[in-house]
Parts: C-alpha cells; sequence; structure tokens
C-alpha cells in the first residue's frame, strides 16, 4: 500500500465520482495529490475522506478554460514540487436523442471532455519526468461500442481514447506512459441524472448491461491506480476497458 509514496499526483474530477474515489486511493497510498474540480463543495468533501500518510491540496478550476488549466498545472507543479503523474478523470456526460442534439451540447462534451484533457496533457508534459512519468486519461467503453441516445458523448470519448494512443506514441521517446482507462457504466453522480426518460427504448441497454452489474467508483479508481503505478510500468498506449464483461 505504500506504491505513491513520494510520488506527485495531478488530478483532475476529484470532487465526486471516480476522481474522488481515485484522490482517496492515491492519499491512501501515501500520494501527495493536487486535486482539482469546478466543485470547491465537492472538493472539501473529498479533502474530507481523503486520509492516509499522503496528503491533498485542493483548486477549484474549470478544465475547459485554457488559462484556468494553464494555471492550475503550474500551482500543481509549484505546490508538489513537481508533477510525476496526471490522472484525467473530469468529464460531463450526456444522453441526447439525434433529433434534439445541438451545436451546444457538442462543443460542451468535446471542450471538457477531450479538449480539457489534451490542454492538462500538454502543461502537465512541462514537468513530467523522462522515464517515469505517466498520464491515464479517463475514456469510456462507449467510445468502442454503440450505445442509444449518447451519440455525441461516445464521440467525444472517443476522441480523448485516439487522443491518448496518438500521444502515447509521441512521448514514447521521452520514457513517458500514456494509458487510457475506460469505465462502463459506474454508479456516479455523472450517470445518476441522464437515466433515460421514458419515452426513449432503453431496451438496448438491458441486452449489453454486464452480469457484474454497474461498477463501484472504487473498482475503477483502483485500476486507475494501478496504470499510474510502477505495477503498470510497462503500460503505455493500451486501452485498459473495465466494462464488467458487458463486451462479451
Amino acid at each position: 500500500m505504500d506504491r505513491f509514496e513520494g510520488v506527485d499526483v495531478l488530478l483532475t474530477g476529484a470532487g465526486s465520482g471516480i476522481g474522488r474515489a481515485t484522490a482517496v486511493r492515491l492519499v491512501a497510498e501515501g500520494a501527495a495529490v493536487f486535486a482539482v474540480d469546478l466543485s470547491g463543495d465537492g472538493l472539501r468533501e473529498t479533502a474530507a475522506v481523503a486520509t492516509g500518510p499522503g496528503r491533498i491540496v485542493t483548486h477549484v478550476a474549470d478544465v475547459s478554460d485554457e488559462s484556468a488549466v494553464v494555471e492550475a498545472v503550474g500551482a500543481a507543479a509549484a505546490e508538489l514540487g513537481g508533477i510525476d503523474a496526471l490522472i484525467n478523470v473530469a468529464g460531463i456526460h450526456r444522453t441526447t436523442p439525434i433529433d434534439r442534439l445541438t451545436v451546444a451540447d457538442m462543443q460542451q462534451l468535446f471542450t471538457v471532455n477531450a479538449v480539457g484533457t489534451a490542454l492538462f496533457c500538454r502543461e502537465a508534459l512541462r514537468h513530467l519526468p523522462d522515464g517515469t512519468g505517466v498520464i491515464v486519461n479517463v475514456a469510456s467503453s462507449s467510445a468502442a461500442h454503440g450505445n442509444p441516445y449518447m451519440s455525441a458523448y461516445s464521440a467525444s470519448k472517443g476522441a480523448v481514447l485516439a487522443f491518448s494512443l496518438s500521444l502515447a506514441a509521441e512521448v514514447v521517446h521521452r520514457g513517458i506512459r500514456v494509458v487510457p482507462v475506460s469505465p462502463g457504466t459506474v454508479a456516479t453522480p455523472l450517470v445518476g441524472p441522464h437515466v433515460l426518460p421514458p419515452e426513449l427504448d432503453a431496451s438496448y441497454y438491458g441486452r449489453i448491461r454486464s452480469l457484474l452489474g454497474a461498477a463501484e467508483p472504487e473498482q475503477i479508481a483502483g485500476v486507475i491506480a494501478f496504470a499510474a503505478s510502477r505495477d503498470g510500468s510497462y503500460l503505455t498506449g493500451a486501452e485498459i476497458r473495465v466494462d464488467g464483461g458487458s463486451h462479451i
């Protein structure tokens, strides 16, 4: 349980769900975590439950705002004395039938999910150490198979996946790893508000649901921690799909 002793981690989306569970896991394993989220209340709640030999510092920022991202990464490097690992969890979810899809929906999904992830990677790469630096980007199993009413969301997460694979190839000469983690259905506040309305046919989801049911955030956090740790040192440019077997 000391895999992250002395490791400095920049974590986005830390105010709830998978991000909160990841912060708790990393602090418990000894990491110094610079936790970023749009919700100050969420960050305070995360800091209250993230206990252990590590420590947590919180920072409110909008991942879709380029200047805020630059400021957040600079603050993380200054506060922690460097950045060993970047974990991008921040994201938004939408279930929108194609006939209701708007340009604003598309722009928001891509700006938060894909552009925000890319900006944090760009800035963090100025600080990540050659040979040991690692980036873990949370994509989605939706990037690889169809989900009715989630075309725009799936496309934005597909962009995160494609971006991560290409970035892994770009920075491999520096010895920096990039690992995309793709959860399936997870019981988080992100998904809860977007249950399909009754007028939409949800039978498709019943056919593809894993026999294991929805994952708990802690189950995804465990995989993220593995990918970011020295136990995952031979992983780069390979998607880890954590979907409870829904693709079987």
